[in-house]
């Protein structure tokens, strides 16, 4: 794996390298509120760059669980309603707040009577297009990722059973039901609701996207150039590729602390290992990483910079990145165009 790393690094940088050479290599400068910063604009190199992304295509949708206005709806007011909690106090939304980016803007989450997590509550942005969710991977789909908070004993710690006779007891909810899926109140359409739910919350529109369809005048020179480092000097698109920006896959970053990955796998090489993020959205998701230990983008281009953490799995992938400060900042302001605009719902009027 390292040597392809190293192999894959080397050809991106002698392809930077050959483009700096051309004619066509422009200097242009910025100011960033009271910051000069001077802007190197290779050409060659940023369309060498661009040509690596893909648009983000549709959500898949399981052949068991079409999307319907009638289902969205219900999702929707099931992923607000506190009956789903033990107490009768936390919602979905409790953790993943729309005006929060769909997380909570917390280090890690409160759960059920004042509970402390030990992870930072992953967004549910684009959460369709996983094939595994939660920081571990744990669930092979949103239905069965809504159902893992509900039952946690720390999370909203609500009996399934409970549940459905509670929702029972709503005569609006049976009538809600018979409409979305044409059957009585059940725990299975319950979480094919919420998933439906979720299955809508995605951001796919952002200045980069744009960008991609064809305005060039949609993201910086600034932030062009960051994507030149994000394919090549920085190696992000080692990790965060494909039109999601996420290989889906598991990597020890360096923090120590949580098992991660190895608490579903058993396999000694998951230790400390999490899902790599997809990047559509993510200036509304602060703070960063599994544990929250990030404030802003740019904290985490530096962890990344300086090589991780230092917990003995980390992955060999994670080496130090020799970024200027002038690099860092090009590179933050690509991750920028990333953000978009998320598609904030309001709680409906509760039962």
């Amino acid at each position: 794996m390292k040597k392809y790393f190293l192999l894959m690094t080397s050809l991106l940088t002698i392809g930077i390298l050959s483009a700096c050479s051309s004619d066509e290599a422009t200097t242009t400068e910025a100011t960033d509120k009271e910051t000069k910063v001077t802007v190197s604009t290779d050409e060659n190199a940023i369309a060498s760059a661009k040509a690596m992304f893909q648009p983000l295509g549709e959500v898949p949708v399981p052949e068991d669980n079409p999307i319907t206005d009638e289902k969205v709806e219900l999702g929707k007011r099931l992923f607000f309603d506190s009956r789903l909690s033990g107490n009768n106090v936390q919602s979905c939304s409790s953790c993943h707040q729309p005006q929060a980016g769909y997380g909570d803007n917390l280090a890690t989450f409160i759960g059920f009577e004042g509970f402390k997590g030990p992870r930072n509550s992953p967004t549910i942005i684009n959460s369709a297009y996983y094939s595994e969710n939660f920081w571990d991977g744990r669930a092979s789909s949103l239905e069965e990722q809504a159902k893992g908070p509900i039952t946690a004993a720390g999370e909203m710690n609500q009996d399934l059973d409970g549940l459905v006779g509670k929702l029972k007891a709503v005569p609006a909810y049976v009538t809600d039901f018979q409409t979305a899926f044409g059957e009585e109140i059940s725990v299975d359409n319950i979480l094919k609701a919420i998933a439906t739910f979720e299955r809508k919350i995605v951001v796919k529109d952002t200045a980069f996207d744009k960008y991609l369809a064809g305005d060039d005048t949609a993201i910086s020179d600034e932030a062009k150039n960051g994507m030149v480092l994000y394919t090549g000097k920085a190696s992000c698109i080692t990790c965060h590729a494909t039109p999601t920006l996420s290989d889906g896959k598991y990597y020890n970053l360096g923090i120590e602390g949580d098992e991660g990955r190895y608490a579903v796998t058993n396999n000694d090489a998951d230790k400390g290992a999490f899902r790599t993020a997809s990047l559509r959205g993510i200036t509304h998701t602060a703070p960063y990483m599994h544990d929250g230990s990030l404030a802003t983008l740019k904290d985490v281009v530096e962890f990344y910079n300086k090589g991780g953490g230092t917990d003995t799995n980390k992955s060999e992938l994670i080496q130090p990145l020799g970024l200027t400060d002038e690099e860092i900042n090009q590179l933050v302001a690509f991750i920028e165009t990333l953000g978009g605009e998320v598609p904030v719902v309001e709680a409906p009027e509760a039962y």
